[in-house]
């Protein structure tokens, strides 16, 4: 019979194993990113380009949040960052993560959030990478053309706020 533990690990596996994965990603990427370019390398030659004039690798330090909104925040960023993981603790059987939709939601969010507080303790900012630029975009909603830089975390934080929002207008037990 398995101890409590064993079986806790067994409800949330999916959520556990997709959490490892995205920060594992998000810190392999940021930890090249960090070894192999400058800090504010945002142009070429010193940035790389995957797709000239669309897709850029880039080494930014973001110390805001979501487009550097909260810059110079660092401190509050991370609270809110252990806040958010010990609220998603406490409320798991609220938010129904044994069931395995909401795993892959949080599984995500939650990576996402480790991988950008690890970088808020170890860096003072988060490193950001992905760059694109939208010629095409609409002026009044990218005036630049250019979309604020991210990372794998972000992604992660991204994908897993929306599919919870999918899921929670779902019926749960078509969910």
């Amino acid at each position: 019979m398995p101890t409590p533990t064993a079986k806790n690990f067994l409800r949330y596996r999916l959520l556990l194993i997709l959490a490892i994965v995205v920060f594992a990603l998000d810190q392999i990427t940021k930890t090249w990113i960090f070894m192999n370019l400058e800090l504010d390398s945002y142009f070429p030659p010193e940035a790389i380009t995957v797709i000239d004039g669309f897709f850029y690798i880039v080494h930014v330090g973001n110390e805001g949040a979501a487009w550097g909104m909260l810059s110079g925040y660092g401190g509050l960023l991370a609270g809110f960052a252990f806040a958010a993981l010990f609220v998603i603790y406490k409320m798991r059987h609220a938010l129904e993560l044994q069931r395995i939709p909401m795993q892959w939601a949080f599984g995500l969010l939650i990576g996402g959030i480790l991988g950008n507080l690890v970088d808020r303790l170890v860096h003072g900012h988060v490193i950001d990478f992905l760059d694109f630029h939208f010629p095409f975009m609409i002026p009044w909603i990218l005036p630049t053309g250019r979309y604020p830089s991210f990372n794998v975390a972000d992604c992660g934080i991204v994908i897993g706020v929306f599919l919870y929002l999918i899921l929670s207008f779902k019926n749960p037990a078509k969910a």
